[in-house]
């Protein structure tokens, strides 16, 4: 009997030595350089230029080989663009849930490849205008580097392209750069 709680008890320390390796959940937030490309009045002489936001979630990585993991992560994501022409100016900001799930290929034992799709659900609008017409649905492509400082702190830097429109009214899409800090559990 101690035999078989013996191997018991070195069974499940073993199993959760092996989950902890292949699973680590942690937290990421950074800065937003975000911008949209088409053109959002066509008929007027508007001038486009980015705005500066934040994005904040959770990360999950998940080991499947020695080089290759997954990353989905849940985040809050600020998107959008400020619009001038000689009369006016106004800022269009998105406030996004975005899903992206990242394939990482480790070059080295830090530093890594980042490439996958994202969803992303519009949840707030703010404009200095009175228009509130953005596309609840936004689908896109993100590619960027990461590198681990230690086990648990890591640095990334990541390009987002929306493939989507991300107005109803305007052919207008996001294009976001994200500079990200974060800490696995």
């Amino acid at each position: 009997m101690k035999k078989i709680l013996l191997a018991a008890v070195l069974f499940i320390a073993t199993s959760a030595t092996i989950q902890a390796q292949l699973l680590q959940i942690g937290v990421k937030a950074g800065v937003n350089f975000a911008s949209q490309t088409g053109d959002a009045f066509p008929e007027q002489n508007f001038d486009k230029e980015g705005i500066t936001s934040f994005h904040a979630g959770l990360v999950a990585e998940i080991k499947l080989l020695d080089r290759f993991s997954v990353q989905p992560e849940l985040l809050y994501s600020t998107q959008g663009a400020t619009y001038k022409n000689v009369d006016q100016e106004f800022k269009n900001e998105l406030g996004y849930i975005s899903i992206p799930v990242m394939a990482k290929f480790y070059l080295t034992d830090s530093f890594s490849l980042e490439v996958g799709p994202q969803a992303s659900f519009l949840v707030s609008e703010k404009n200095d205008f009175d228009v509130e017409d953005g596309e609840t649905f936004e689908f896109g492509l993100n590619a960027g580097l990461g590198y681990k400082i230690t086990k648990n702190f890591f640095v990334q830097g990541r390009y987002g392209l929306g493939l989507t429109e991300a107005s109803k009214n305007a052919d207008v899409k996001n294009s976001t750069v994200q500079l990200s800090a974060g800490f696995m559990f």
